[in-house]
């Protein structure tokens, strides 16, 4: 794991954080939230179509998120402009926060991936270490929008050019600081402790992209307010 934590688990305090909204005033942290249970899911840049159907996907899970007494926040990696101009364009009822060094993410656990260098002996720990074979023999088609399945690293281009996404500058930033972040999604309850954990890509490369499904998440919602 090197310097990595695991991710936190169910029982567990939610770490402080403090992080500046894109798509309402100030800032939102632990402190703002505590008092009623709220699902944060942490997520790559806005260069990531995935998290970016993810986003929407949460989004259109407010109404019975909301009925559940559960606030939703997301927290993606890049600049606090590139996530305001983005929520202009598509707007969203879930809060976005702006995280671009990644620094929640780490404290909630959620893993970034590092390669082991060409020929070495070290034992690859998914996901934390893995041998670029090993990833670039994966296949992933998760949507269902791609012809067939791609590398992980090919499937971004593809869905980008089909969604008409140009990438900033900003977002070639982001994406060549922190290329092999994943993301989770983590249900806190009233008081601040982690009630439900999904962290993405658990068995391996294969199911990379792979998120919980709507079903799941009102259904861990249901337990929390139960």
């Amino acid at each position: 794991m090197g310097d990595q934590k695991r991710p936190l688990q169910p029982g567990e305090t939610a770490p402080e954080f403090s992080l500046p909204a894109a798509n309402r005033e100030g800032m939102v942290s632990l402190a703002s939230l505590r008092g009623r249970p709220f699902l944060i899911g942490f997520f790559r840049g806005l260069h990531c179509p995935f998290c970016r159907r993810q986003v929407a996907q949460l989004g259109a899970l407010q109404p019975a998120l909301r009925a559940a007494g559960v606030e939703t926040v997301a927290v993606i990696n890049t600049p606090i402009e590139n996530a305001r101009k983005y929520s202009r364009y598509r707007p969203t009822p879930v809060t976005l926060l702006s995280d671009p060094d990644c620094l929640t993410h780490r404290a909630f656990g959620v893993p970034r991936i590092e390669f082991l260098p060409d020929g070495s002996n070290e034992k690859p720990e998914w996901p934390y270490r893995a041998s670029m074979a090993e990833f670039a023999a994966a296949r992933v088609n998760p949507t269902g929008e791609l012809p067939e399945p791609l590398n992980p690293l090919e499937c971004n281009p593809a869905l980008n050019a089909k969604d008409g996404f140009e990438m900033s500058e900003a977002d070639h930033a982001i994406l060549a600081t922190h290329p092999t972040q994943l993301t989770g999604h983590f249900l806190v309850d009233a008081a601040g402790i982690v009630s439900w954990v999904q962290i993405e890509a658990p068995a391996g490369p294969n199911s990379i992209s792979i998120f919980p499904t709507p079903a799941q998440i009102i259904a861990a919602a249901g337990k929390l307010a139960s």
